[in-house]
């Protein structure tokens, strides 16, 4: 085994703690398990600038969704203190003009008082039906979105529709790198995914079959190992 690191996590949009809650166990015996705040700054780089704040010096870096694009943003700020990046259901893209649009809409619905069926009908959309159905981890997203609250989520939604290309940046990438994502994902299809690994040296592409969007919940099994693996490496 690898000597101990301790590593980041990163949640995604609507996320906290209980994302990773199926993986935390087997990573620790890897070294210790932080699971980043993404509730200060405005923006992907001040979300990304607040956790480098409170991180160890140097650590495995793994995000979701929004944390994908955190986690690529701690890339550019302090790439010397990351020393493995895992980067789950995302995408290194910026917002077309139509996802901005939407989120608009999603914001506005959100300040007007309909939080709750915003999250509802968001979930709904990009979770496979087994797993949105599962009353067990309709509870566990539910808690996450509330936990979150609508105001961060308007200001994550702002800051998602600001981000940067992170394309070009992806070549600088220099550490053992894992790219995971769901077969099934509607979010971040695994054309992303591959682009993602395509752009990145070395890095490892694993398409999980029957697996959504939210793969660290959707398929946990699965995903752990990945993850285990690429802290072994």
């Amino acid at each position: 085994m690898a000597s101990q690191t301790p590593i980041v996590l990163v949640p995604g949009l609507l996320c906290a703690a209980e994302l990773f809650a199926p993986q935390v166990p087997a990573l620790w015996p890897h070294g210790p398990v932080h699971i980043a705040s993404t509730l200060q700054g405005d923006t992907i780089a001040e979300i990304a600038s607040a956790i480098l704040a409170s991180a160890p010096p140097r650590f495995a870096l793994a995000g979701l969704s929004m944390g994908g694009y955190i986690s690529m943003e701690i890339m550019r700020q302090a790439p010397a203190r990351v020393t493995k990046l895992a980067l789950l259901d995302t995408s290194a893209r910026p917002d077309t003009p139509e996802q901005s649009e939407f989120r608009r809409t999603l914001i506005a619905r959100t300040k007007a008082g309909e939080f709750e069926a915003v999250f509802e009908q968001t979930l709904g959309a990009f979770l496979r039906p087994a797993v949105w159905n599962d009353p067990q981890l309709q509870q566990v997203w539910r808690r996450m979105a509330l936990t979150t609250g609508a105001d961060a989520y308007c200001r994550h939604l702002e800051a998602i529709i600001a981000r940067i290309d992170s394309r070009p940046s992806l070549a600088r990438v220099a550490v053992p790198t894992l790219v995971v994502v769901g077969e099934l994902d509607p979010l971040t299809p695994p054309e992303r995914a591959r682009e993602i690994a395509g752009l990145i040296a070395g890095a490892r592409l694993v398409e999980v079959p029957q697996c959504g969007h939210g793969s660290t919940l959707d398929q946990p099994g699965v995903v752990t190992r990945e993850l285990v693996q690429w802290l072994e490496q």
